[in-house]
Formats: structure tokens, C-alpha cells, sequence
């Protein structure tokens, strides 16, 4: 299916935009039509279009002064020039001023389309290069572990293909950076990959945003608006959060999965989309379908591959990777010079619970770098500039009532394993996945006093 571009016409010829309006249709594009350059200037602030068209001669505001008014307030959108009357200077005034292109009329149907084509071609590709500048450095999935070994190697299986996947995982844990790369190993790697978190819009809003409105389908629908299916034609669309979908777009949804027709807000005809969509959560969609909090029809549809992620603190060997690519990428952004972490600095790191994941990772990165004075980052800098890395002695924090919950909640754990393997330290230590030493810091923090503990078992 080729690209389909929105497109809006400016004219003071009723004739002229009603046949080039109808070529366009007929091509599949969308077209607004517009009869005055000061009409098109209030357009172009309230809709986004891929393209314009517009005569230069008019009553009123001619085309070269739209096109400059349009560039004066900012609007980026490229507009191809036409005109009865054209002649060299006016071209090149046109193109000074940044059209994109310049057409004698009459046009011809297929030089039209030709335009609309180049332009959505260019387009596209900026969005590409954009998209690829982005990406470098910043949606790179960082592992050695070998739970994301296995990660790894469900995305290189199923990426090639049009199943869809639902990628499990606790918040920060990088759900977004998975979905990008199942889009980019695929076969839409060239197409739009569009995002949407079900948790993060308003629940009357949801419908609007995943299929679009048509103007004046509700107050404040000043312009028709494409949903995030239509950006995603021809790419992938994910859906972060689903578990927090409302009950009544739940059936809409499954109705789009199954048919692969789309209606806007306020439409009255069903739209062909060609998208891959996938899901992610941190809520256990099972038991939110035993519930009836989820639809059990929709669960089956979008559970065919799932992908589960694992919390930083199961995999603790990728965190020196994590944090030395942050801190590159950081110091990057912000002209930082290159730091390095001594061995004593990543260890207080990979002690961590890190509740926020990956996330939380590399806010704290970011924080230690702007403590750091020296080339070097070491332990007792990682500790003043992060001070819930370490709980005192007593198991209580100064830091709040999340860090004071964070560290009971590891006080209990640790005291449950220790339980577990009859106070046998190696063991316990390694089933909770530290170093020996590690672990004795780590109750040394959290004020379990082994001999006592031991003791109070008895």
C-alpha cells in the first residue's frame, strides 16, 4: 500500500479546487480545500498537513505572501506553488522563499500525483534520518545478561514476523525500547512506529486519539484529526499500558484487530489500516481477564507471543554496560567531560534494589555525574550524590517514605532468605544474587545483625 498524504488546497477558483480536490481523492489522499490564503493561515496553525498546494495570484494575501507569513510563524509544512500566469521571477521569488516546487497550470493528473509522491517521499526519508539520529545512542538495547540473552532471542524469532507480541515487564524496565526494535527488525522497519500509553489519556479522550475525529464531531473539533492508526499505516503502532485500557475501547480495539477497519469520531465510512500493533503492561492481564476487568476475546488476540522483561535486579551483570553507556550518552548531550566509575563505585551500583529499573539507573547516573569533580567516579561520590544507595544502620532512611518502605521491604526479604537456608550465608547470598561481601554490606545497611538473627530464630 503506498504512502497517503493530507493535503490542502489554496485557490480562489471553485473549479480548480474541486478537480484537483477529486484527483487527489481518488488517489486515496485526504484534502482539505480552501478558497483564501487568510483561511489557509488559520488552517495550517490548527491541522497538520503533509503538503499544500496554492495558486500565487489571489484576491487579498497572493501565494508568495501565504508562503511567507506561513514560514514567519513557524510552520514547517512544504508547499508547492501553482499558477496561470507563471513567469521566471515569480519561480524564483517562490523558491526563495522555500516552495518546494513550482507548477504552470493546467496541471496534468499524474504530474499532480508525481508531486505529492516526491514529497511524501522526502519526507519520509528526514523522518527516517530523525528518527536513526534519535535512536544512536538512546534506543539501543544494552545486555550481556543472560536474561536479556533470552529476550534477545524471542525479538530476533518473532520480529521478522506479523505476530503480535505483548511484552510484559515492571515500569522502567525499557517495554518501548523492545517495541522498537521488534518494529525495526521487521519487514516495516521503513514505515512510522507510533506510540501510545493507554494509562496517560483521558479516558474519553482514548477513542479520538487511537482512531481519529472528523471536524466538529464533538466540542472543540475544530479540524478532522488522524488517529494514531492512520500515522501508523504501513508501521507498527504500540500500545503502552494496555491493562489500563477503558472497558468500552477494549471491544473497539478487538473489532480493529479482527477486521483491520477504523471509523473516526464523528466518520461515517470504515477505513482499510495495514498496521502491526503491539502491546505492553505491568499488570498481570491474565488475572485481569479472570477478573472481568479485561475483555477475555481481546486477551486471546493480543497474548499470541508474549515477551516478559526482566527487573534490573535479575540482572545485575548488564549494570556496568547500563551505566557506562548513559554516562557516554550524557555527557554527550550536555558537553560533560568522560568520567569513568572505579570498581568500588560500580559495586555500590550493582547493590541497588532499583525499584524505578532502568529508568531509575540512569536518573541517578545523570545525578552522580553533576556531583563528580574529578575523571574518576568513586564510591563515597556515588554515595553523597545518591544518598538512598545506602540505608543506615536501623533499617531507616532520612530520604522519605518510599526509601524507608524500599529498604523494609529488603530488610524482610533478606531475613526471609536467610530463613530459608537455615542462616546459611554462601546460600543466601547467592539466592538473592550478590556477592558474599555484598551481602554482608547489604544487612550491615539494613541493621540485621547475622548473630542475632540467627539467635532470635532459635
Amino acid at each position: 500500500m503506498g504512502m497517503k498524504a493530507n493535503l490542502l488546497i489554496v485557490d480562489d477558483d471553485a473549479n480548480t479546487l474541486a478537480s484537483l480536490a477529486r484527483a487527489f481523492r481518488l488517489a486515496g489522499h485526504e484534502a482539505t480545500v480552501c478558497e483564501s490564503a487568510e483561511r489557509a493561515l488559520g488552517l495550517v496553525q490548527s491541522q497538520e498537513f503533509d503538503l499544500i498546494f496554492s495558486d500565487v495570484v489571489m484576491p487579498g494575501k497572493n501565494g508568495l505572501q501565504f508562503l511567507e507569513e506561513m514560514q514567519a510563524q513557524g510552520t514547517k509544512t512544504p508547499v508547492v506553488m501553482m499558477s496561470g500566469q507563471a513567469h521566471i521571477q515569480m519561480a524564483v521569488q517562490a523558491t526563495k522563499l522555500g516552495a518546494l516546487d513550482f507548477l504552470e497550470k493546467p496541471i496534468s493528473t499524474d504530474k499532480l500525483l508525481l508531486t505529492v509522491e516526491n514529497a511524501l517521499r522526502v519526507k519520509h526519508l528526514e523522518e527516517e534520518n530523525r528518527q536513526l539520529r534519535h535512536r544512536l545512542g538512546k534506543h539501543e538495547l544494552i545486555w550481556k545478561s543472560e536474561a536479556m540473552r533470552r529476550v534477545i532471542a524471542q525479538i530476533e524469532r518473532v520480529a521478522p514476523t506479523e505476530t503480535r507480541v505483548c511484552i510484559f515487564g515492571e515500569t522502567g524496565t525499557g517495554k518501548e525500547l523492545v517495541a522498537r526494535s521488534l518494529h525495526e527488525k521487521s519487514a516495516r522497519h521503513k514505515g512510522p512506529f507510533i506510540t501510545l500509553n493507554c494509562a496517560a489519556v483521558p479516558a474519553e479522550l482514548v477513542e479520538s486519539e487511537l482512531f481519529g475525529h472528523e471536524r466538529g464531531a464533538f466540542t472543540g473539533a475544530g479540524s478532522r484529526h488522524l488517529g494514531k492508526f492512520e500515522q501508523a499505516q504501513g508501521g507498527t503502532l504500540f500500545l503502552d499500558e494496555i491493562g489500563d485500557m477503558p472497558a468500552a475501547m477494549q471491544a473497539k480495539l478487538l473489532r480493529v484487530l479482527e477486521e483491520g477497519e477504523i471509523e473516526r469520531v464523528g466518520g461515517d465510512k470504515p477505513i482499510r489500516v495495514d498496521v502491526r500493533v503491539i502491546v505492553a503492561t505491568h499488570r498481570n492481564l491474565e488475572e485481569l481477564a479472570r477478573a472481568g476487568n479485561f475483555r477475555q476475546d481481546l486477551y486471546h488476540r493480543v497474548m499470541v507471543f508474549p515477551v516478559r522483561l526482566p527487573p534490573l535486579r535479575e540482572r545485575r551483570d548488564d549494570i556496568p554496560l547500563l551505566v557506562q553507556h548513559f554516562a557516554k550518552q550524557l555527557a554527550q548531550q550536555n558537553g560533560w567531560k568522560t568520567v569513568s566509575f572505579n570498581p568500588e563505585a560500580m559495586e555500590r551500583l550493582q547493590e541497588r534494589a532499583w525499584a524505578g529499573n532502568i529508568r531509575e539507573l540512569r536518573n541517578a547516573v545523570e545525578r552522580i555525574l553533576l556531583f563528580a569533580s574529578g575523571d574518576t567516579i568513586n564510591a563515597a561520590t556515588v554515595e553523597s550524590s545518591s544518598p538512598s544507595i545506602e540505608t543506615p544502620a536501623g533499617g531507616h532512611s532520612a530520604t522519605g517514605a518510599l526509601a524507608e518502605r524500599v529498604a523494609a521491604y529488603e530488610r524482610e526479604a533478606v531475613l526471609a532468605e536467610l530463613k530459608r537456608q537455615n542462616f546459611h550465608i554462601t546460600n543466601t547470598a547467592k539466592a538473592l544474587h550478590l556477592e558474599r561481601s555484598h551481602f554482608y554490606k547489604k544487612c550491615q545497611q539494613l541493621g540485621i545483625e547475622l548473630a542475632a538473627a540467627r539467635k532470635e530464630e532459635a
